[in-house]
């Protein structure tokens, strides 16, 4: 895809919007708190001086609490980056113009493939790099139970010689990476 990354620009500006938003909030806060703001500090900040009841303290504090913890989810998940995928070039002819190859592309039949392998729940493939030096970064799902050694073995002796034999390189380095996912895989009983 050689278009503008909309969600990661999007992330970018609503994270550049809360960002100054809480440094606004917490400048005045510590103005108002060294008296640089006419600002009456025995003035109720609301009408009503009772405390709230104490289950509402409670959801408050529990809202605070997942509120939290999502916002650790989200950062974490902002540090796993996919890595960019390249177009290649594959023939440059002053004659015959030029062809080119999305790497993307170039693994969907591949990353079909693998997905069929037994116990594989989903897969994810990429080639990274330039033309004369790639890598392909595979990230597979599979089942609870299923046989790593196995699909291991066929990525190696089926899968990525075909894939190598279609894009005509001699050597393709590999990063692969096994993650499991929560669904319970098919029981025979």
């Amino acid at each position: 895809m050689t278009g503008v990354n909309r969600p990661a620009r999007l992330n970018r500006f609503l994270l550049a919007v809360i960002g100054v938003a809480l440094v606004i909030g917490g400048g005045l806060a510590l103005a108002a708190s060294l008296g640089r703001l006419s600002v009456d500090p025995a003035a109720a900040l609301v009408s009503g001086t009772d405390l709230p009841p104490t289950w509402v303290l409670y959801a408050i504090a529990a809202g605070a609490v997942v509120l939290a913890l999502l916002c650790l989810r989200w950062l974490a998940a902002q540090l796993a980056t996919k890595p960019k995928s390249r177009t290649w070039r594959i023939a440059d002819d002053a004659e015959d113009g030029h062809t080119e190859l999305a790497a993307r592309i170039a693994t969907t039949p591949f990353t079909a493939e693998i997905a069929e392998y037994p116990g594989i729940h989903a897969a994810y493939a990429d080639l990274t790099g330039a033309r004369h030096a790639p890598t392909l970064v595979v990230v597979v799902t599979t089942e609870q139970d299923a046989d790593l050694t196995d699909i291991r073995h066929r990525l190696t002796t089926h899968g990525l010689p075909r894939l190598r034999n279609a894009l005509d390189l001699t050597s393709l380095p590999v990063t692969l990476e096994f993650r499991f996912t929560t669904q319970a895989g098919a029981r025979t009983a």
